[in-house]
């Protein structure tokens, strides 16, 4: 068993980890479930339920007609991450081929490229603050899945290994 050097603080799983180390003491930045669980709240507030309630509207659009359906399903999905983005990340989809680039193309004529630019300018709206810089980070990390959903899924990044989190993922 290795001894922990000076610069490893115990986390709450048992683990122990590298922390950024100050003079003599060592501060550890808090991550857990209870900050993410802040900021969803405040995301759910501030900007979660309404663009889950856009994107819900045009899934319902999209089901109307039976050559859309997928589009409604992809809308469905982006509701359900717009509403709690905290605590996920979005990965490429193993094994999506052509049937992905051909649904992408068309999403993109029809729904992706004004959502990406609502995403984008709501992004610089909430980085006016300090509170809604990590707000900014959400919705910024939501434009490769709102101009591009098919190809990418939606993990819990407690299920991706460390070395595979995305830099923005909290």
């Amino acid at each position: 068993m290795t001894r922990p050097s000076p610069g490893d603080l115990p986390h709450d799983d048992g683990t122990v980890g590298v922390a950024w180390q100050a003079g003599a003491d060592a501060v550890r930045t808090p991550r857990g479930p209870a900050v993410r669980t802040l900021l969803n709240i405040i995301w759910f507030v501030v900007a979660g339920l309404w663009l889950a309630l856009g994107y819900a509207i045009a899934g319902v659009v999209f089901c109307i007609l039976i050559l859309t359906i997928p589009l409604g399903v992809a809308s469905f999905r982006m509701a359900n991450y717009a509403l709690w983005p905290f605590g996920r990340a979005v990965v490429p989809k193993e094994g999506a081929g052509a049937g992905a680039v051909v649904l992408n193309v068309v999403w993109i004529l029809l729904a992706g490229w004004w959502l990406a630019l609502v995403h984008v300018a709501t992004a610089v709206v909430q980085a006016i603050t300090i509170i809604g810089i990590p707000l900014a980070i959400a919705n910024l990390k939501m434009v490769p899945i709102s101009l591009v959903p098919y190809g990418k899924q939606i993990v819990r990044t407690d299920s991706l290994p460390a070395s595979q989190r995305p830099l923005h993922s909290l």
